[in-house]
C-alpha cells in the first residue's frame, strides 16, 4: 500500500505536460551551477552524497551507474578534495549508506556488491539521512539519480526545502520519461537550491558529464573545475566569477 498523500509513481498520469530537451536540461544545470557559490574552498574536503534507487526497474541504469561513478570522480582523484558516500534504497525498507571514501576505486567496489531489487522509492530516508549527516558534518552536496517516485510529495518538498535552508543543495537527475515524476524532482531540486536534469542511457557521456561537474562543485569551484577537460566544464568556468 502507498502512503497517504499526492504520490506518483510509474503510472500514466493525465495531466502531464511534455518535458524539455535534454540539451535544455543541462544548459539549465550550467546556468545554476553558474549562480551558486563554491561549496568546497580552502575550509577542508569537499562532502558528496551520492544517492540511488536501486530499485528493479533501475537494474539497466544501475550497472551504467557502476561505470559512470569512476569517470565522476578520476579527474579530482589526485586533489584529493573529495570525500563521497554512497547510499542507496531498495526491496522492502532496506535503505544502507557506506562509510565515507575519497578513493574512487573505494566507491567501485562498493557500488559492484549490490544488485537491484524490487520495492517502492525511499526518497524520504534519502533526505532525512543528508539532513543528518549534515547535522555532524557539512555535507556540500547531494547527488540523486532515480526514475521514479511513489511518496507524499508534499512531505518531500518540506524535506527538501530544509535542506535548501541548511545550504544543501540537491541535484537531482531523472533517469527516462515516467510520467508525473519530472515536476516533483524539479520542485526538489529548487526547494534545495539544486538543479535538475533528464539523462538517456544511451547516453552515457552526458550523465557522466554532469556528474562530473558536480563533483566538482562540492570539492572546490574554480579549482576543481580546472582540472578538468569537458565542455560542461568550459561552460562553467567561463561563467563562474
Amino acid at each position: 500500500m502507498k502512503p497517504p498523500g499526492k504520490t506518483i509513481g510509474r503510472q500514466t498520469t493525465p495531466d502531464v505536460r511534455p518535458s524539455p530537451s535534454s540539451s535544455g536540461d543541462i544548459q539549465a544545470f550550467v546556468n545554476r551551477v553558474k549562480a551558486m557559490t563554491p561549496a568546497g574552498g580552502t575550509a577542508g574536503r569537499g562532502r558528496l552524497l551520492f544517492a540511488l534507487d536501486a530499485t528493479m526497474s533501475r537494474q539497466p541504469t544501475w550497472d551504467l551507474a557502476c561505470s559512470l561513478q569512476g569517470e565522476m570522480f578520476k579527474t579530482l582523484a589526485e586533489t584529493q578534495a573529495l570525500s563521497v558516500q554512497l547510499l542507496y534504497f531498495r526491496g522492502l525498507g532496506e535503505c544502507r549508506a557506506s562509510k565515507w571514501v575519497a578513493d574512487p576505486n573505494a566507491l567501485a567496489r562498493l557500488m559492484s556488491g549490490i544488485d537491484c531489487r524490487g520495492g517502492h522509492t525511499q526518497i524520504g530516508k534519502v533526505f532525512s539521512h543528508a539532513r543528518a549527516e549534515h547535522g555532524r558534518q557539512r555535507i556540500n552536496a547531494i547527488v540523486y539519480v532515480g526514475d521514479a517516485m511513489e511518496e507524499d510529495v508534499d512531505a518531500l518538498s518540506h524535506k527538501a526545502g530544509e535542506l535548501g535552508l541548511l545550504g544543501c543543495p540537491i541535484f537531482i537527475f531523472q533517469e527516462g520519461h515516467v510520467p508525473g515524476v519530472e515536476p516533483a524532482f524539479r520542485e526538489f531540486a529548487r526547494l534545495s537550491k539544486g538543479a535538475y536534469a533528464r539523462f538517456d542511457a544511451s547516453a552515457p557521456d552526458q550523465l557522466a558529464s554532469l556528474l562530473r561537474a558536480v563533483a566538482a562543485y562540492a570539492a572546490g569551484g574554480r579549482n576543481s573545475l580546472q582540472l578538468q577537460n569537458n565542455s560542461t566544464a568550459r561552460a562553467l568556468l567561463a561563467q563562474l566569477r
